[in-house]
């Protein structure tokens, strides 16, 4: 996205991005969950980063409904105010992975054309990003629905809800697909650990969820 501020110089910092890889000892990488609301995303993304974090692994959760409480407070749900929550936290990941972290991001993110910007952000800055489409029936999440909105959203009392009054467009060809309505959570997270581990992005050494 264009920026439309004026008089601005990009400063170069003095450490390159192998420098500090080779100095942090790790990789960054965006790992991006898409999926719909009580689909399993936050708690995989939780489980996801304590795993990682307890065998050395820097890492980095963002998550939908907890960015909405400061960087993204002035945003809503409208089409618009969605494509803008999903733009900022694109920066951010790639922020954190640039950092050499694993950004672990929770967000129903549900359009595609959102995901392919923020997956492009990434190659542009040769970033690596990870989609991984947290896939669950709407009538599975509908029974979970720990939070009560889709029996809101069913009774006209949640306007815009993925799902029942949006759309979820689901991704095309994600790196990863998680079914969980038939995976538990550990299975899950272990699943992106090994791609993690196949791509080379984090240690060989790590061992396996318990």
């Amino acid at each position: 996205m264009p920026t439309t501020a004026t008089n601005i110089t990009w400063h170069q910092g003095a450490v390159t991005r192998p420098e500090r890889e080779a100095l942090v000892g790790q990789k960054g990488v965006t790992v991006w969950l898409t999926g719909l609301s009580a689909s399993g995303k936050s708690t995989i993304a939780s489980a996801l980063e304590q795993h990682l974090l307890q065998h050395g692994v820097s890492s980095y959760r963002l998550d939908g409904d907890n960015v909405r409480f400061g960087l993204n407070s002035d945003l809503g749900f409208s089409e618009r105010d969605r494509n803008e929550n999903i733009r900022r936290i694109a920066e951010v990941s790639k922020l954190f992975a640039d950092a050499s972290l694993v950004s672990i991001t929770s967000f129903i993110s549900p359009y595609r054309g959102d995901r392919e910007k923020a997956r492009k952000l990434h190659q542009l800055n040769n970033i690596p990003f990870i989609e991984v489409f947290v896939d669950a029936p709407l009538e599975v999440v509908e029974a979970r629905d720990p939070k009560g909105l889709y029996k809101k959203a069913r009774a006209g009392e949640i306007k815009n809800f993925t799902g029942i009054s949006a759309p979820y467009e689901a991704p095309e060809t994600p790196e990863l697909h998680l079914e969980t309505q038939n995976l538990s959570v550990n299975e899950c997270v272990q699943a992106v650990t090994d791609y993690l581990t196949k791509q080379q992005y984090i240690s060989a050494s790590i061992k396996p969820v318990a």
